[in-house]
């Protein structure tokens, strides 16, 4: 399907969109587990790095230590799983709850802040949090982690996993473009642009940033009970501040002023991680060296680069200079 195409006819990328999740849907009984493994490992991280976006590429906002949400997410489903006997459902919904009132706290104090402030504070108050999950061996399990969590029949298996997180995300992906094209998505990029601009005609700017973290937060925290779906473990490394960066690592190499550029992203990040680290211990140095040719040559990230490129084109065909 060609640019041609979607422009004359705009439900080409539906029709596109759902040829790549019947294929999806159809993988499971034709390839190893361990792609399944891995394709639900890029599922659950391309959610976190969603929730990200939102807020760096979206919202302008320094957000350094976002993995502390979905470490917080993934132990609070996992203790309500464990350590009471309360419904499977109540721990899922918890999780995403959880994260996001941690992030409100945070964010609360953050937005207070200049960028640069902003991150270094949510980076100690983040690393607090781990801290203390780190350090409280009754309830945490700490460096140890939780292991072993129950599941019901329905997602025993891989496979039952695999498609429970693809539905989920799904309907997230959903649910944040719809955010995105609304009213307060429009006004969080025209924060992200000129914030002084936005509050000299009367837009709540902090009070926009907080929403926008409570709701980025929230999705962190579905991507952190998706982990525990996938994984039926959770660890302290979760919360770690090395985590955060990878995530804003993905959203850069994928594009981060683009809707599905951190999906692309934290694929690239995982498959690097998985394929080049079984032969070498120092993927990250190509890692490195992929970003630097990022940064000089495709500044937007590799999705950003196709986006401008297509609406280039287009621009072109319609005899625009």
């Amino acid at each position: 399907m060609n640019h041609r195409t979607v422009e004359k006819n705009p439900r080409g990328w539906l029709w596109l969109v759902g040829g790549i999740l019947l294929l999806l849907l159809l993988l499971p009984p034709f390839v190893p587990r361990f792609f399944i493994y891995i394709l639900g490992l890029i599922y659950v991280t391309s959610l976190l790095a969603m929730s990200l976006n939102l807020l760096v590429g979206y919202g302008g906002m320094y957000q350094f230590h976002h993995a502390v949400f979905y470490g917080v997410g993934a132990y609070t489903a996992a203790l309500l799983l464990t350590k009471t006997s309360l419904p499977l459902w109540a721990g899922f919904v918890a999780g995403p709850l959880v994260a996001a009132l941690v992030g409100w706290v945070i964010g609360w104090f953050c937005v207070r802040l200049t960028r640069l402030y902003f991150g270094m504070l949510q980076i100690s108050l983040g690393s607090l949090i781990w801290a203390i999950v780190y350090r409280w061996y009754k309830f945490t399990g700490g460096d140890d982690g939780i292991h072993g969590i129950p599941m019901p029949a329905f997602l025993s298996s891989l496979n039952a996993s695999y498609y429970f997180i693809l539905a989920v995300l799904g309907i997230s992906l959903v649910l944040l473009y719809l955010i995105l094209k609304s009213p307060f998505g429009s006004t969080l990029q025209a924060i992200r642009d000129n914030a002084q601009r936005c509050e000299a005609v009367g837009i709540h700017v902090r009070r926009h940033q907080l929403r926008a973290i409570v709701i980025g937060t929230f999705f962190a925290g579905i991507a952190g009970v998706l982990f525990v779906v996938l994984e039926k473990s959770v660890f302290p490394d979760l919360l770690f501040w090395t985590l955060s960066l990878e995530i804003f690592i993905m959203c850069l190499l994928g594009g981060w002023f683009t809707f599905g550029g951190p999906i692309l992203g934290a694929a690239i990040t995982i498959a690097l991680r998985t394929f080049v680290g079984k032969y070498t211990e120092y993927w990250t140095l190509i890692l490195g060296i992929i970003l630097i040719l990022l940064i000089f040559f495709l500044p937007e990230g590799v999705m950003g680069y196709f986006v401008e490129k297509f609406r280039g084109k287009k621009g072109s065909e319609r005899g625009l200079p």
